[in-house]
């Protein structure tokens, strides 16, 4: 009843008058009679056509189909120089390649390509003519079997349209037809002025240790990549690979990256396909993986984690050989694989030894840690550090100094946030190590540069048990001050991602996209336990600072956002805003050496605070 109903609302719009089927008066009076003829009619034509794909009433008969065909062609031959000339071509072509798989005659296919022909030869600066080029390609490869004359389509719209949106797609089937018909790609997809439009892959960097890898893969733009996960194969090793779409990556980057530290063997990158860059991790153990990107500068992050096979390591083993030439192209069976090869992975999540979970059994005078059992006479007879003698593992802190070397992070008064927390940190060092006994690293000692996604890394694979991030906020208003503790989560708050934003140098629309990263990643992160550790450290950081600034002090409290710095820490992990260096006052404290030792005291405070309250909570 409903469609009836529609269907007579179409021919119904042929006897409306045409300003007031669809324009106003004020909308019609400075328009040409015929343009606004030819919009009504084009409208009233893409309307019946939606019908004939909708209602059972219409498609079932060819009649219907060439009363749309008619409507089309009345329209461009009433204005073959309009702008719904182009469009009433395609539409043209569209309704025939429709009437070719519904009623399967020879000649509704040869209209079709014809019609869509006419659009790009006709009409070449039109939005549509690469789009009619592409449907030509693919109808000569879906129904007419020839891919000739298919890749002759496709290859118009890499001479003619590179900038067109039907670009990627037209290359895509040109270099499918090149694998699987031999068909020579274009040479505008060869030459060397060709590589102006593909994405730079940039040299690979990575950080190691027995059961952590973080590989990290810059390109200079946004890039499409996927990845495969490949069991061993005789002599090949089981290996994780990523494929970079439309990219490029020079050849005196392409010589493989011994690392052989048990976990992860080598990573090799090279020229796949002529716009395919290929990164092979080749690995020996693997219990998990994640593979994220994040923007500005783009970059690929790869965080591997397992459990290393030492025995690779000794004298007499002999480790499985990689393929010897990369850019050989990979076997049918890498090519063809199916679900029983590719390996198990992101449902077993692996538990690294927890050392803040340590329970003593009075019976057996043991004590319990996961996944492993200390007895008593182990430690017995050894000079134990306080977070020794208090059972919490807390060995290892690593304090991060922001930004540094090109980046000096926030500046004001003669200030800079690289100096002043690199000061912090280094008088904090002093101090937890003499008060803790606890190894303390620090991400830079100097001021030099160190990437976001490296900081993170570096405690990982020094398998720190804390880590501290150490910033100096900002603010566009010269009033606001104050103290503020982060801990990495999603947040909603506008203020949270502002600052979040400014320590990752990236925009607030970017850091909004962060939410489909985090949602998986944050499932195995030590959120509740950073959480704490933010509330003991801001809370003590609070009383000393309100101790010396007295009613200048403003408490702007602990918050969660998307800190890069954080992502994929396997510690409790946080990142203190000490003070606005844009506030006058704020950073008067900051040139003083004696208000950074009160800071520097009062993190070590909280810090202790927490490792005191862990252990009363077991």
């Amino acid at each position: 009843m409903l469609r009836s109903f529609s269907i007579f609302v179409f021919y119904l719009l042929l006897l409306v008058p045409l300003d007031a089927a669809f324009c106003t008066a004020g909308e019609t009076k400075n328009l040409p009679t015929d343009y606004v003829s030819l919009e009504q009619r084009y409208k009233q034509a893409k309307f019946y056509y939606n019908e004939l794909h909708t209602n059972d009433s219409l498609k079932n008969s060819r009649k219907n189909w060439l009363n749309g065909v008619r409507t089309f062609r009345k329209i461009y031959l009433s204005g073959p120089k309009s702008d719904f000339a182009a469009p009433s071509l395609y539409m043209l072509g569209r309704i025939y390649a429709k009437m070719y798989a519904r009623f399967e005659k020879a000649e509704d296919l040869q209209e079709s390509i014809s019609y869509y022909r006419d659009v790009s030869d006709l009409f070449p600066e039109n939005s549509l003519a690469d789009d009619a080029l592409l449907a030509v390609g693919n109808l000569y490869l879906q129904k007419t079997k020839n891919p000739q004359k298919a890749a002759e389509s496709y290859t118009r719209i890499i001479a003619d349209y590179k900038n067109g949106d039907m670009y990627a797609h037209a290359s895509d089937q040109l270099k499918a037809l090149s694998k699987e018909n031999g068909i020579p790609l274009p040479a505008a997809m060869l030459k060397r002025t060709y590589l102006k439009n593909l994405t730079n892959v940039l040299p690979v960097k990575y950080w190691s240790s027995d059961n952590y890898t973080r590989v990290v893969i810059n390109a200079s733009g946004p890039v499409r990549y996927s990845e495969r996960l490949l069991e061993k194969d005789g002599n090949k090793p089981r290996r994780l690979y990523l494929d970079f779409q439309e990219s490029y990556i020079d050849p005196k980057y392409r010589s493989p990256v011994p690392i052989e530290d048990g976990l992860l063997q080598q990573i090799r990158t090279g020229q796949f396909t002529p716009e395919v860059v290929r990164v092979v991790l080749d690995i020996e153990t693997i219990s998990d993986y994640k593979i994220y990107s994040l923007p500005d500068p783009f970059r690929v992050i790869i965080d591997v984690r397992g459990t290393a096979n030492l025995a690779l390591k000794k004298p007499g083993k002999t480790k499985p050989q990689p393929p010897s030439q990369f850019e050989v192209p990979v076997s049918k069976e890498d090519q063809s694989i199916d679900d029983t090869s590719v390996a198990d992975i992101a449902t077993t999540i692996i538990v690294l030894e927890d050392f803040k979970k340590i329970k003593t059994d009075a019976q057996n005078g043991r004590i319990h840690r996961s996944n492993s059992i200390v007895s008593e006479e182990q430690i017995k007879g050894k000079k134990l550090s306080l977070a020794q003698q208090l059972g919490l593992g807390v060995r290892k802190i690593v304090i991060d100094p922001g930004h540094g070397g090109k980046d000096p992070g926030a500046s004001a008064f003669g200030l800079k946030e690289k100096n002043i927390v690199l000061n912090v940190a280094k008088k904090l060092t002093a101090i937890l190590e003499k008060k803790t006994g606890a190894k303390v690293i620090l991400t830079r000692d100097k001021d030099e540069f160190i990437s976001l996604e490296e900081r993170t890394a570096i405690a990982n694979t020094n398998e720190a048990d804390l880590f501290i991030s150490l910033h100096i906020n900002a603010h566009p208003s010269p009033k606001v001050h104050g103290l503020e503790t982060y801990y990495l989560n999603l947040s909603t708050n506008a203020e949270a991602m502002r600052v979040a934003a400014f320590e990752n140098s990236t925009s607030t629309h970017q850091m909004s996209d962060l939410e489909d990263i985090l949602s998986d990643i944050m499932k195995n992160s030590k959120i509740h336990e950073s959480s704490r550790l933010a509330g003991f450290v801001h809370n003590s950081l609070s009383n000393g600072i309100e101790n010396v600034q007295k009613k200048n002090f403003k408490d702007l409290g602990i918050k969660q956002a998307p800190f890069y710095v954080l992502i994929g820490a396997e510690m409790p992990a946080i990142l203190i805003e000490i003070a606005f260096i844009t506030n006058k006052s704020d950073s008067k404290n900051l040139d003083n050496d004696s208000f950074l030792d009160i800071i520097a005291n009062d993190i070590e405070e909280g810090i202790q605070s927490y490792i005191h309250s862990t252990t009363a909570h077991m």
